[in-house]
């Protein structure tokens, strides 16, 4: 008998030949087929109060030649795995950086000051890695969140994080992602990033007791259709597609045009210019709650759910990790909102009834004007929500009898004195002035001190403050586009925005900062009030824009928090330093 050549491949190949190894080879950090059904991230929960798990950080160059990032698990090749743990449990993640090293490059410049002792690692390189537990109130030292000295190279042994959750974790939801400053845009954009989630919402929100829940990771990624172009609507013509320096696309001020990058949905593409929806099975009215961060390196997200179009209510339970009934607000469980904006890095939890039977249901981005040199984030959808009674469930479901519901109440932060008052502003400047098509230099600066790039190699923090204190921020904006102010370690209440005190006790760990019109006296500022009284707060960690375009190109900063002068005197550790005097 003679066999066909297809089939005589078909055989070799189940006998482990290379005939068709390019087709079956399992592909390095998978990607979803555009319109799929949205897959829940896996679920690694604690066990009697541990989670140990091994991760490995790969890199894929893909067929258009964009670089793709990723954690696998190493138990079952599992990608982007959501870790769950509860107030207390240890978390020891062993992170193995299993980047290609065919090409590795030689050392660019280290994250540590002059005499400083690394964690891990030397100096830096293209290759190199770390991860910060974003939101997470953990110290910033080694093997915890430290992302100033550790660098995790492929030729390095597995690199072990290991640390409690604080007992006083809000429970929500957090995320994983890599932080080493220079190339956090280029891993998170390639898809580094994955969510941790505190549980136990329902023991201090009986709202939510019971609900099937989703975790939604929105990520952006480099145009799949770099060369297409947008469709003109029925009445203007497709606007101009203008590009900075950095090849982002600008602002349209239109709502519409290219997007400056595509965006997923649990790694499902929602690609220009067809934008086609992921998928997300619900029953009709099925009230679920949805856990959605947004894991962009540049993007904006304005969250709406439509029903037929219009806008559903949305009943938010939590906002960056910390239910809204904390903080002195334990009467208002549960805040409505018919959009939520969520900057990059930002993350909402919230209550979703699911569409009636034959009502058309969909989840979009709504437009955010970013400013005129700003990123362009248009209107775009990011699934289509379809009710069928046989729609499979969630994979996790909040318990039905929480107990006795756990009080979160402190004093609220509103309530604390400060300790003084720092301006902090946001700026950029062109490298060349004379060429508009040069780099930018992006800068988040202390009121005195003089506008400069982060210094990864500086021994000296930006700002020093003690243990124990609280602190009113003013953060400006005096540049033309967003920014995302964000901060290691603790949290903050919003009390003015642009001068105007604000009724809103919600903590944060990300806030946007409006852009300035380039002609106003007055620069967009918000007023923000700091809480360094956690002794996790403790040690040196950064601030920054987390637009990671911009926190790669200078738009960082370090705080150093001193213990208390009781504690360092009991310590002997150390002699207690004096209160500065000076705002800086």
């Amino acid at each position: 008998m003679t066999l066909s050549r297809g089939l005589r491949c078909v055989l070799i190949v189940f006998l482990f030949s290379p005939c068709l190894l390019a087709q079956v080879a399992p592909e390095v950090c998978p990607r979803a087929a555009a319109g799929s059904v949205v897959a829940e991230p896996e679920d690694l929960r604690s066990k009697d109060g541990v989670l140990k798990i091994e991760l490995a950080y790969r890199s894929f160059v893909d067929t258009r030649g964009q670089t793709r990032y990723c954690y696998i698990y190493a138990k079952d090749g599992s990608q982007a795995p959501t870790l769950r743990v509860r107030p207390s449990d240890e978390l020891t993640l062993s992170l193995k950086n299993e980047i290609p090293t065919a090409a590795m490059p030689q050392a660019m410049t280290a994250h540590a000051g002059p005499g400083a002792q690394m964690c891990v690692g030397g100096p830096m390189t293209v290759v190199s890695t770390n991860l910060h537990f974003h939101g997470l109130t953990i110290p910033p030292a080694c093997h915890q969140d430290d992302t100033l000295r550790t660098f995790i190279e492929p030729s390095s042994q597995p690199f072990e994080y290991r640390f409690r959750i604080p007992p006083t974790q809000p429970p929500g939801l957090y995320w994983y992602h890599p932080h080493v400053h220079g190339l956090n845009k280029a891993q998170v954009l390639g898809g580094a990033s994955g969510a941790l989630v505190v549980e136990g919402i329902e023991a201090v929100n009986d709202f939510v007791s019971g609900l099937p829940e989703r975790v939604l990771v929105i990520r952006d990624q480099e145009l799949i259709n770099p060369n297409a172009q947008p469709a003109p609507s029925a009445s203007m013509p497709p606007p101009i597609v203008l590009r900075d320096a950095e090849g982002d696309i600008l602002n349209t001020g239109t709502g519409t045009g290219k997007p400056a990058k595509d965006l997923s949905l649990n790694f499902v593409p929602i690609s220009f210019p067809e934008y086609q929806s992921a998928v997300i099975n619900m029953r009709p009215l099925e009230r679920q709650l949805w856990r959605v961060l947004n894991a962009s390196a540049i993007t904006y997200i304005d969250l709406q759910v439509l029903f037929n179009d219009t806008a559903q209510s949305l009943g938010v339970v939590a906002l960056d990790g910390v239910p809204v009934n904390q903080n002195g607000n334990d009467q208002k469980r549960v805040v409505w909102k018919s959009h939520i904006l969520l900057p990059p890095a930002g993350r909402a939890e919230f209550v979703v009834n699911g569409p009636p039977e034959g009502v058309r249901g969909s989840l979009v981005t709504r437009s955010v004007d970013s400013g005129p040199v700003g990123e362009n984030d248009p209107t775009r959808p990011l699934a289509s929500i379809l009710v069928a009674s046989n729609a499979p469930a969630p994979q996790s479901q909040l318990p039905k009898s929480p107990g006795t519901l756990l009080s979160l109440h402190t004093a609220p932060l509103r309530e604390a004195t400060p300790s003084r008052i720092r301006k902090l502003y946001f700026s950029e400047k062109l490298q060349d002035a004379s060429n508009p098509n040069s780099p930018t230099e992006f800068y988040l600066t202390v009121d005195g001190q003089t506008p400069a790039p982060f210094d990864p190699n500086s021994a000296a923090p930006n700002m020093t403050a003690r243990r124990g204190d609280v602190e009113d921020w003013v953060i400006e904006n005096r540049s033309q586009e967003l920014h995302a102010f964000h901060i290691h370690q603790v949290h903050f209440q919003l009390l003015e925005w642009n001068g105007v005190p604000v009724e809103e006790p919600y903590l944060r760990d990300t806030i946007n900062v409006s852009y300035w019109d380039g002609k106003s006296p007055v620069y967009p500022r918000v007023k923000l009030r700091m809480d360094f009284r956690n002794v996790s707060s403790v040690g040196t960690f950064v601030y920054h824009c987390h637009l990671l375009e911009h926190e790669d190109g200078g738009m960082m900063g370090t705080i150093r928090v001193e213990p208390s002068p009781q504690k360092a005197a009991r310590s002997h550790s150390r002699h207690p330093l004096p209160r500065q005097s000076d705002p800086n």
